[in-house]
């Protein structure tokens, strides 16, 4: 089987510009991933793409295998994991198409499969600082060294989707000091600490929520426009950080289990 060193949640969008491509199947405890996994080579790393929304998009927020998706990926070797994401702006100074390195989440969602830990022994793992801090730090200076606008630290709020927030939620989430707004980004995040992964995301903004005044509600369509005129410039920020991340050090990450457990 394949083995890879980091893995990204993206599309097939970059499948393409991977060297000596191979496919990896495999089933888990938790069920099949949303996609075979694409891996391959980028300037001398291992790594595996698994599109989270499954190969065509057919799988909403709610139902993402998140489980068995961040299994399989450590089923092959990878130890460090970055998740961009299309994200909504709750803040009216963040321009479209920028990129928020976030630094923490809050959870609005409910009933999806958030933790590998369901007993006979209780586990606790820490969210105090639920992303990785050296590849949020590699994630920010490379976007800087490339001129891509980015934001070194900020809230994802995560709603449970597939459904738009009303007007009324958003003015609540803006209101709370959150950043931008999402449908993935848990238990994504928190599934891979329990695993003890590095995980860091990469918010990207693809529209105004609702709550910001004057402007016009987001639809799917606005959301994916602006997400395809994105993609080059996360494709650029990705193959040029990829080479920079070395093998996963001993940090908040890989010892989250030390304490945890009773």
């Amino acid at each position: 089987m394949a083995r890879a060193e980091l893995g990204i949640f993206g599309g097939s969008g970059f499948y393409s510009f991977l060297e000596r491509v191979e496919t990896v199947e495999l089933d888990t405890p938790y069920g099949k991933p949303s996609a075979p996994m694409a891996v391959g080579e980028v300037g001398g790393v291992r790594v595996a793409f698994l599109p989270r929304h499954g190969p065509k998009h057919e799988l909403p927020p709610h139902l993402i295998p998140y489980r068995a998706n961040l299994w399989a990926l450590r089923e092959i070797g990878v130890r460090r994991i970055i998740g961009p994401c299309a994200s909504g702006a709750l803040r009216p100074d963040l321009e479209l198409g920028a990129f928020v390195v976030c630094d923490q989440f809050v959870d609005r969602t409910w009933g999806r499969g958030d933790t590998f830990y369901e007993g006979p022994r209780t586990t606790h793992v820490s969210a105090a600082d639920p992303y990785c801090p050296e590849l949020r730090r590699l994630l920010v200076e490379t976007a800087h060294e490339l001129g891509i606008p980015a934001e070194d630290g900020g809230t994802v709020v995560v709603i449970q989707g597939p459904r738009f927030s009303t007007r009324a939620e958003s003015r609540w989430f803006q209101q709370s000091g959150w950043d931008v707004i999402n449908m993935t980004a848990y238990p994504e995040g928190m599934l891979a600490r329990e695993l003890e992964l590095c995980y860091a995301t990469i918010a990207m903004v693809t529209d105004y929520d609702v709550g910001i005044e004057g402007r016009p509600a987001v639809t799917a369509a606005d959301v994916v426009r602006v997400f395809e005129e994105n993609n080059t410039r996360l494709r650029e920020l990705l193959f040029a950080v990829i080479p920079k991340i070395g093998p996963q050090p001993e940090d908040v990450c890989s010892t989250a289990l030390r304490g945890a457990t009773f």
